[in-house]
């Protein structure tokens, strides 16, 4: 087999066996598979909302799934691995297959479609296309758009970054496609760029130095450090405390008060006579 062929192969197998788990597990929320070849086997990643039923009781639908992948599509021992899908309302399969379900109960395809898209943009996407095309309210088939946010249509990043999602709604005048396409908030867009302010440092201009003599220029004294005030503690003088009076000293003091006063009453009448 050549390369060419080869690649065909195993596209062609990778999108059998996604139309296969998409149809054994409906009833789990289906959101897709991832599939790797390793040199163990064949390694199958399948997301669903409900893991529980995607094992069934005992491990009784893993097997089964197991052994048709085995048989019918000829995988080279297939594993598969369950995981949970998070958050339903950012995966474009399960929000397709909801869409799906709700035209199938009678919904009005603008009341699910604007729903569904509210519940999505709601979820937190950066944005969200759903295209509903059939027999939606007559006998020729028409369709219908809802825009919200942004979308990517056409590069690398709408193959890369934008979820996809395709289910159809089975109805008595025909069959409705339900086609879904979500950027989940935590991409970063190729177009997505932010403009931060840095710091310029100024250029330094050099001085050139004047023609002539050069004159000395006046030596700057230095200031005096500023001293702690511990240290201005320490050089201050002691200040002499004084001395306690004597007790005769006092007394002696009081004496002469006394002296001094009666005198001074001895004259004043002397002075009234003259």
């Amino acid at each position: 087999m050549s390369v060419e062929k080869k690649f065909v192969e195993e596209g062609r197998s990778k999108a059998l066996v996604n139309e296969y788990l998409a149809e054994e597990l409906e009833r789990a929320g289906y959101g897709g598979m991832v599939m790797n070849r390793t040199p163990m086997g064949t390694q199958i990643t399948v997301y669903a909302e409900k893991p529980g039923m995607v094992i069934g009781k005992g491990g009784k639908l893993i097997r089964k799934i197991t052994r048709d992948l085995d048989r019918k599509y000829h995988l080279d021992n297939p594993q598969i691995d369950v995981q949970d899908v998070g958050r339903g309302d950012l995966n474009g399969r399960v929000v397709a297959n909801r869409l799906a379900s709700s035209l199938e109960r009678g919904w009005y395809f603008r009341k699910a479609g604007q729903s569904m898209m509210r519940r999505v943009m709601d979820a937190g996407a950066l944005g969200c296309e759903i295209v509903i095309s059939g027999k939606l309210t007559g006998p020729r088939s028409r369709t219908e758009k809802f825009i919200s946010g942004y979308i990517k249509h056409s590069g690398k990043p709408a193959i890369d970054l934008v979820d996809k999602g395709y289910s159809v709604a089975v109805k008595k005048l025909g069959v409705i496609g339900c086609q879904v396409r979500i950027i989940p908030p935590d991409v970063r867009l190729p177009d997505d760029f932010r403009i931060e302010k840095r710091e310029v440092a100024l250029p330094v201009v050099e001085t050139k130095p004047a023609k002539g003599p050069v004159v000395p220029q006046p030596a700057v004294a230095a200031a005096p450090e500023k001293k702690s005030d511990l240290d201005q503690l320490l050089e201050s003088e002691p200040v002499a405390a004084p001395a306690p009076l004597d007790e005769p000293a006092r007394a002696e003091g009081v004496a002469e008060d006394a002296s001094l006063s009666e005198e001074k009453a001895d004259s004043e009448p002397c002075a009234k006579e003259e």
